[in-house]
C-alpha cells in the first residue's frame, strides 16, 4: 500500500505555485491477520423439455475431504501451523473461532490424518531416495504418545535420518525423514536403514552398535562419531569451577573446528587433502594428550567418564579424517529434530501410534522443505492439490519438496 501526503498548500508566500523538488520516502510494516473465507461452488442442472434423457450436471470437483469443508490450502495451513509453528489444534481451533469458525479439535484431527495418509507415499519416495546415498546422518528423539485404554502415556521415538552434502557441494538435495518407532533399541534403526550402505554419523548411543555387530546380516555400515558431544561433556565440567585439562581439551577440539570452518563448501577432495595436512597432526597430538591424562585422573570421575567416552569412540571419532565427505559431528541432524522437540514441549503427547505416524510424516515433508528452502505452506498446498487431482502414482518424485518447480506456479510466489 502506498499513501501521498502533501502539504495543506501548495502556493507559495509570494504567491507563487509550488512545484515538486523531490520526496521523503518512509515505510512501516502493517499486518493483515489471517482471514478465511468461504468458496461457493455452484453446479446448474440442465434437462430437455423434450425428452426424459436425463439430467446434465457438471461433476462435483475432487476434495481431499469428501464432501467436508475446507480446501487443500486450509489443510496446508493446519499442518503447518501444527508442525512448522507449533501451535496445538486446540489453539488453532480457538483462533478459528475468533472469526466465527465453530471447529472442534478432533475435526482438524480429521484433516490431519486424511493429509497424512495421502502424502505418505511421498513420504515413502523420500526416505528411500535418502537410503540410496552413501553417507547419511542419524539421531533420535522422545515421542511421548497416549497409551491406549490408560490415561498415561508411552514413551515412543522418532527416529531421524538426514543427508546435507551442501558442506562439500556434493549435488544430492538436502533432506530428512522421520520415522516413529515404539522404543529406542537398536533394532528400530536397523529397519529403518535396511538396505542402506555406506557411513551413518551419529551420537554415542550403544544401540548404534547393532548395525557394525560381526553377526549382523546385510549392507556394511561405517559409523563416524560426533566431535561436538565429547565437547560438550568437557563444557560441562569447566562449568563447575576450575578444570584445566577439560579446558584444554576444549581448546583442542576448537582447533578442529576452526579448520573446518575454512573448509565448508570446498570439494570432498580439497576438505580431505587439508584435513590430511592440517588436522591429522593435531588429532596425533590429542591422542598422546588424552592417553597421558587418563593415566592420571580418576576414571569415575566426571573428567575421568568424559575421557573415556574419547577414548571409546576414538576411532569412529577419526573417521572424518579419511574422507571429505564427513562432518566433524553429528549436528546437521541435531538441528532438523529440533522443531520435534518444541512441537512436543506445546502439544505434549500424540494422541496413539498413528498420530505420531502422521506428526512424522508431515514434519519430514516440513523440514526437508525447511532444508531447501521452499515454503512448506505453499508446498504442501500444492501437492495436496495435484494428489487430489489423480497425480500418477509413477511420479512421485515430482511431488518431492526439491522437485518443486513441477509443482503449480503459485508454489513460487
Amino acid at each position: 500500500m502506498e499513501e501521498i501526503i502533501e502539504p495543506e498548500s501548495l502556493i507559495c508566500a509570494c504567491g507563487g505555485g509550488l512545484h515538486c523538488i523531490g520526496e521523503d520516502v518512509s515505510e512501516r510494516l502493517d499486518v493483515i491477520p489471517a482471514q478465511f473465507r468461504v468458496f461457493v461452488t455452484r453446479r446448474p442442472k440442465y434437462a430437455c423439455r423434450a425428452c426424459t434423457d436425463g439430467v446434465a450436471q457438471a461433476p462435483a470437483p475432487p476434495r481431499l475431504i469428501h464432501a467436508g469443508l475446507p480446501t487443500e490450502a486450509t489443510i496446508a495451513h493446519v499442518l503447518v501451523s501444527k508442525y512448522a509453528d507449533h501451535l496445538p489444534l486446540y489453539r488453532q481451533a480457538q483462533i478459528m473461532s475468533r472469526q466465527g469458525i465453530e471447529l472442534d479439535r478432533s475435526t482438524l484431527a480429521d484433516w490431519v490424518g486424511r493429509a497424512a495418509f495421502e502424502l505418505r507415499p511421498v513420504f515413502d519416495v523420500l526416505i528411500a531416495d535418502l537410503k540410496r546415498s552413501t553417507k547419511l546422518f542419524m539421531d533420535e528423539t522422545r515421542a511421548p504418545v497416549l497409551d491406549p485404554g490408560s490415561r498415561k502415556t508411552k514413551t515412543g521415538y522418532f527416529w531421524a535420518l538426514a543427508r546435507d552434502d551442501r558442506p562439500w557441494n556434493g549435488g544430492a538435495p538436502p533432506g530428512v525423514a522421520f520415522t516413529y518407532a515404539p522404543g529406542r533399541g537398536g533394532h528400530h534403526a536397523e529397519r529403518i536403514l535396511k538396505e542402506f550402505t555406506g557411513i551413518l554419523q551419529v551420537d554415542g548411543y550403544a544401540g548404534y552398535n547393532r548395525l557394525i555387530a560381526p553377526d549382523r546380516i546385510g549392507p556394511d555400515i561405517r559409523l563416524a562419531y560426533c566431535w561436538a558431544h565429547a565437547r560438550r561433556k568437557l563444557v560441562e565440567i569447566t562449568r563447575n569451577g576450575p578444570a584445566p585439562i577439560a579446558e584444554e581439551g576444549v581448546k583442542r577440539i576448537g582447533e578442529l573446528y576452526r579448520i573446518e570452518a575454512e573448509l565448508r563448501g570446498l570439494s570432498a577432495e580439497a576438505r580431505f587433502a587439508a584435513r590430511q595436512l592440517r588436522s591429522v597432526p593435531l588429532i596425533a597430538d590429542m591422542r598422546t594428550w588424552l592417553t597421558q591424562h587418563r593415566a592420571r585422573v580418576a576414571g569415575k570421575s566426571p573428567l575421568g567418564e568424559a575421557l573415556a567416552y574419547m577414548a571409546k569412540y576414538w576411532d569412529g571419532l577419526c573417521i572424518f579424517l579419511t574422507d571429505g565427505r564427513i562432518e566433524i559431528d553429528n549436528n546437521t541432524v541435531e538441528r532438523t529434530i529440533r522443531p520435534i522437540a518444541l512441537n512436543r514441549k506445546n502439544a505434549l503427547f500424540a494422541g496413539h501410534d498413528v498420530g505420531a505416524d502422521n506428526w512424522a510424516t508431515i514434519a519430514s515433508l516440513i523440514e526437508t522443505c525447511k532444508l531447501n528452502p521452499v515454503d512448506p505452506l505453499a508446498y504442501l498446498t500444492a501437492t495436496l492439490t495435484v494428489i487430489v487431482k489423480g497425480h500418477k502414482q509413477n511420479r512421485i518424485d515430482d511431488l518431492l519438496p526439491w522437485n518443486s518447480g513441477s509443482l503449480p506456479s503459485y508454489l513460487h510466489r
